[in-house]
């Protein structure tokens, strides 16, 4: 009994032991591409490729997605707002809806699944076919080469198709509610410039995509870099990107959110 409890107790200390040391090599990791960014942007052919990767490469899955939420936002809040006698208010509930949280959140979760695993198998296919080493070799830094052009890429791609992913969504908000549903056009939009602020809802937006931007970024090029190079490696880096990059991006809005919207 006592030789079983002590067995799961060091596998357990093994593991939240591995788990600290691989969070500290990520960190060393991040501040090795901060000191690189230099290299890297100065090449800005590389960091405009990357973009066009992470970005452009990554609209139609925004913009469709926007516009669908945009449209469920719609139907929703007219549903509720009618109970109210409020149905006015529904440009102020589907902007704030999606400029506040949904426009930086699904848009970073759906950047993490396309933008994010793609760029991990990228960077984990060079390592396992030795492209990274073949780097060294010629005295060329990979992490200033490969890993912070991707980097970058993604945290400038990233604020962009949020932006992208919110007004695509607004649009979808008008289709059902003004043309479809029959809100009045002059309330939808008068009572959504009205609310809206600059300040407490379009920056805080923008930040907050920006911080996904550079969690997903972090994470992807981390997990591609510390790949094992082999196929099964390669693929459970992938997986791993994706649910890291996930459950990070849902832990930081809520910490953003608390400090941005209550004042905390």
């Amino acid at each position: 009994m006592a030789n079983g409890i002590a067995r799961v107790l060091r596998g357990l200390g093994q593991r939240v032991t591995s788990r600290i040391w691989r969070l500290g090599y990520a960190s060393r990791f991040f501040l090795a591409i901060l000191l690189h960014s230099g290299t890297a942007l100065r090449r800005l052919h590389l960091t405009i490729r990357e973009i066009y990767f992470t970005g452009v490469l990554s609209l139609i899955i925004i913009l469709v997605s926007g516009l669908f939420v945009g449209m469920v936002l719609g139907l929703q809040g007219y549903d509720t707002l009618q109970r109210y006698g409020s149905t006015e208010a529904l440009g102020v509930l589907v902007s704030l809806s999606l400029v506040r949280e949904l426009g930086p959140v699904v848009a970073a979760l759906l950047f993490a699944s396309r933008a994010g695993s793609a760029i991990t198998a990228e960077i984990g296919m060079m390592k396992a076919t030795e492209q990274l080493s073949a780097m060294e070799m010629m005295a060329v830094d990979p992490i200033a080469r490969v890993v912070a052009p991707r980097f970058w890429g993604g945290v400038i791609s990233m604020p962009l198709l949020a932006a992208l992913f919110s007004a695509m969504g607004i649009f979808g908000g008008y289709l059902v509610g003004v043309q479809l549903i029959g809100v009045d056009e002059g309330s939808f939009w008068s009572q959504m410039q009205a609310s809206v602020d600059f300040r407490e809802d379009i920056l805080n937006g923008v930040i907050k995509s920006f911080v996904f931007g550079i969690i997903v970024s972090w994470v992807a090029v981390f997990e591609g870099y510390d790949a094992e190079p082999t196929a099964e490696g390669v693929s459970g880096a992938t997986t791993r990107t994706v649910v890291t990059s996930s459950l990070a991006i849902l832990a930081a809005d809520f910490i953003l959110t608390a400090f941005m919207f209550t004042g905390t």
